[in-house]
């Protein structure tokens, strides 16, 4: 099985008597021999990943494609990548997640308090293994940046995809531009990134 671009906002997945799963609904052509069901949730296995699902809402409802043939993948227009794993892992937002293949496991984490009085927890979405992933970016291609212990990393948490490498996440709870351009309501924070690793990005916010 490989995930492949057809065109910068399709992917074909080539299914060899094998199997991946991609985004619920984000079908959008095949040919062959193919079967779709219902792959549940990306947040673990069992009751526990339900019961997490259903209190951070970061649940991602998944399909399971198996068989022989060429699925074509999409969703709302956004273009694609596939990043290649190799005993890795990756903290993706869970909205940007196409598709997955190879020996990789999905999981929901906890990444701390939002900040402010809310009190709100803010939940990533971890893929670990070695296999491909498909990430969806609006606006654009995603924009790799380059992380280092010199140069830590700040991003609006609506532009933020993915990270990977050896990074620790935090935030940062004053943020005065935001007020600049008209989005001073609410509790604003932002993701700020240390370590040595790779943060991506999207050109449009969510």
């Amino acid at each position: 099985m490989r995930l492949l671009v057809k065109s910068k906002r399709v992917i074909e997945a080539q299914l060899s008597n094998s199997g991946i799963r991609a985004l619920s609904g984000s079908m959008v052509a095949y040919e062959g021999q193919v079967a779709f069901k219902s792959a549940g949730f990306g947040g673990g296995e069992g009751v526990l990943a339900g019961l997490r699902q259903r209190a951070t809402g970061e649940g991602l409802s998944l399909m399971e494609c198996t068989g022989t043939g060429v699925v074509y993948l999409a969703h709302q227009g956004q273009d694609v990548t596939i990043l290649e794993l190799n005993n890795e892992t990756l903290q993706v937002e869970s909205e940007q997640l196409l598709a997955l293949n190879g020996n990789l496991n999905t999981n929901v984490t906890f990444a701390g308090l939002r900040g402010g009085m809310s009190g709100q927890g803010l939940f990533t979405t971890t893929v670990s293994g070695t296999g491909q992933v498909a990430l969806l970016s609006a606006g654009g291609p995603l924009i790799h940046l380059e992380v280092s212990p010199q140069y830590p990393l700040v991003v609006d948490p609506d532009a933020f995809v993915c990270a990977k490498g050896q990074l620790t996440q935090s935030f940062v709870t004053d943020v005065s531009w935001r007020s600049v351009v008209g989005q001073g309501s609410g509790e604003a924070f932002s993701l700020k990134w240390d370590g040595t690793g790779v943060v991506s990005i999207q050109p449009a916010e969510r």
